[in-house]
């Protein structure tokens, strides 16, 4: 995919529709090669879940709903959330958690912008210090709000290895990819 699309639906959460026959395509072409279930190592592209779920017969492992698992399982119950611009608007996390009774919160628009900001830079290939101290800057603002942890809801921002001395930084990539090793075992 090209850098545009991708800065087209982090900054501005437009775009995104140029994604959906791509990845149609491609879960259609791993079903037809004999794949048992699709991951999908993207927070943001889980506006699509239902429409790939609906275009192939086999199952489609959710990052979302293994994060949330996950949470519940490590007594989570209030959760930041750090993310694209298109995770936060499209409430993916934040409609889960509350099915599930987890609180959270999400970064102000200024933090917002920042870690878009962040986000586009791992993915043009730049890991630079300044964007590691202001996702740790993020982070502490969130250490105010009584959370129990944060995650890091964008595949690309386990990149920056953030940590905190107070607050559980879980990796949502991290999980997913365990949760897959699972299913295959």
């Amino acid at each position: 995919m090209p850098l545009q699309i991708e800065e087209d639906l982090i900054l501005r959460n437009k775009g995104a529709e140029r994604y959906l026959p791509f990845l149609i395509k491609e879960a259609q072409r791993l079903e037809k090669a004999g794949t048992e279930f699709i991951v999908m190592p993207c927070n943001s592209l889980h506006i699509f879940i239902n429409e790939i779920r609906n275009a192939v017969s086999v199952p489609v492992l959710s990052i979302i709903d293994e994060t949330v698992q996950h949470l519940k399982q490590n007594n989570m119950n209030k959760v930041g959330i750090i993310s694209t611009s298109t995770t936060v608007k499209s409430k993916l996390y934040e409609n889960a958690f509350s099915k599930n009774n987890i609180g959270y919160v999400a970064p102000n628009e200024s933090q917002q912008n920042k870690i878009d900001r962040i986000i586009l830079d791992l993915l043009a290939g730049h890991q630079k210090d300044e964007d590691r101290n202001e996702l740790a800057n993020i982070i502490n603002n969130f250490d105010e709000k009584n959370l129990d942890c944060v995650i890091l809801a964008c595949t690309d921002l386990q990149l920056l290895k953030p940590h905190h001395p107070a607050l559980k930084i879980y990796d949502t990539m991290k999980i997913f990819s365990d949760a897959t090793v699972r299913k295959i075992l």
